[in-house]
């Protein structure tokens, strides 16, 4: 109080003796010389090391793979892929001590490229060529590791090499689907493996109980009507817009046995791409509910839908929840109505409960596996090889054209209800073992 009324001031109290600010920058200069030092030493030894590396002979400056003496100071270590890194410095031509230094990757990944895009027809897939273009695919483990550009670039890469389906591959993937799975006693409710009196549990409303009574029974089959490995070659057609402008449609017609998703047009307008032969196609009970009404008004506008896929059988998750169920009865009780000797089958609730399982162990987590990945699980255990069209699950084509999500209109699924990428990641390395052939290109 008094120093106020006195008008007293303190003569040090606007200095900073020695305080932060001092201190401060005393550190930012003594930081500023530390960096200068490093780039004056880094500099000498970067002039030192170009020097030592232009006497080196010019066969030698132009092939990197050459034999190129130089001491190893112990700083030559394995990359994390177990390549090799490449290293441009500290070179001793008089050194006793010979390696073989390596490309850099960016340098392996331009001249793999390079000789890529001159080669003029297909690899042998047991070729040299192939093995490391499988590898680089299989290098990726999960599906997060490596950008999807990079992805499409392994993958483009493996397009020269000649599919061959791998026996040994395909037979311990098909044992393990028949030890968990097991599609040609259980991918159907039947009267053999769901007899009257069962008490159906859903697949999803695992609370839910559905009593076996006779009239339900009665439109089970006798027995499932495929047996395992019955067809040499069967196709499972996607609905993705991967397909367009493929002309693959008569290679798919020749397949032995054509599985189909949640009837899509095969009419003049796609058949070029898609095919017309169909033996077994999905339906999904909310495209009844959404196109055709639940079938409760008029039915043979759903009736003539059908009449384009001939002859083929349908199957329905008709126990996949109770809301289902009626929907899914109601096109049996419909085809009988028109006498239609079309087969129609329900899915078992506990082959689809399995077929979840196995796939979330292979790192498919979603509420429920699409479809597709249902068929090809399927086929897998019906047909000694496998071929997939239409299946993709990114907004570009492998060559980063942007494609439509189906190929025939741009309707987005529900998001977060499937694992599309993940189940396309577990295609493309199951085509990279020769357990299927995934087709994503033009068909010759």
């Amino acid at each position: 109080m008094l120093r106020r009324r006195m008008g007293y001031a303190d003569p040090s109290s606007g200095k900073d003796i020695l305080g932060n600010r001092s201190l401060c920058f005393i550190f930012i200069c003594a930081f500023g010389l530390v960096t200068l030092l490093q780039q004056i030493l880094y500099g000498k030894n970067y002039i030192k090391s170009a020097q030592q590396f232009s006497r080196l002979k010019g066969d030698e400056t132009g092939n990197w793979t050459g034999p190129v003496n130089f001491s190893d100071d112990g700083s030559l270590k394995p990359a994390r892929n177990g390549r090799k890194r490449c290293f441009r410095q500290n070179f001793q031509p008089d050194s006793q001590i010979s390696v073989i230094v390596t490309p850099c990757l960016a340098d392996i990944k331009k001249k793999k490229k390079r000789y890529l895009e001159n080669y003029d027809g297909s690899y042998e897939y047991n070729s040299t060529a192939c093995r490391e273009l499988r590898q680089e695919i299989m290098d990726v483990k999960v599906l997060t590791m490596v950008k999807t550009s990079e992805l499409f670039e392994r993958w483009r890469n493996l397009q020269v090499c000649r599919w061959e389906q791998n026996k040994e591959e395909t037979s311990n993937f098909k044992m393990s689907l028949s030890r968990c799975c097991n599609a040609p006693s259980f991918l159907f409710t039947t009267k053999r493996n769901t007899p009257a009196g069962t008490k159906l549990r859903y697949e999803v409303d695992t609370s839910g109980i559905l009593p076996i009574t006779t009239e339900v029974f009665k439109m089970f089959p006798d027995d499932m009507p495929y047996s395992k490995s019955q067809y040499k070659k069967c196709a499972v057609i996607g609905n993705g817009g991967i397909i367009k402008n493929t002309k693959c449609g008569k290679e798919i017609d020749s397949a032995d046995f054509v599985f189909r998703c949640n009837i899509p047009p095969i009419n003049e307008k796609y058949s070029a791409d898609v095919g017309t032969k169909t033996d077994l196609v999905t339906i999904n009970p909310s495209i009844i509910t959404e196109r055709f009404q639940k079938l409760e008004k008029w039915r043979r506008p759903f009736y003539e839908v059908l009449q384009n896929y001939e002859n083929s059988s349908v199957v329905l998750p008709a126990f996949y929840n109770t809301r289902n169920t009626d929907v899914s009865f109601r096109v049996k009780y419909m085809l009988d109505d028109f006498d239609s000797q079309r087969g129609v089958f329900f899915f078992h609730p506990q082959y689809l409960l399995n077929v979840q399982r196995f796939w979330a162990v292979q790192g498919v987590r979603a509420k429920r596996v699409s479809s597709g990945l249902m068929l090809v699980t399927a086929a897998l255990e019906m047909c000694e090889e496998v071929h997939l069209y239409g299946f993709w699950a990114f907004p570009m084509n492998p060559s980063g054209i942007f494609i439509t999500h189906h190929y025939y209109d741009n309707v987005k699924p529900r998001p977060g209800f499937h694992a599309m990428p993940h189940e396309i990641f577990n295609f493309i390395h199951m085509h990279t073992r020769g357990i299927i052939n995934v087709h994503t290109g033009q068909c010759t």
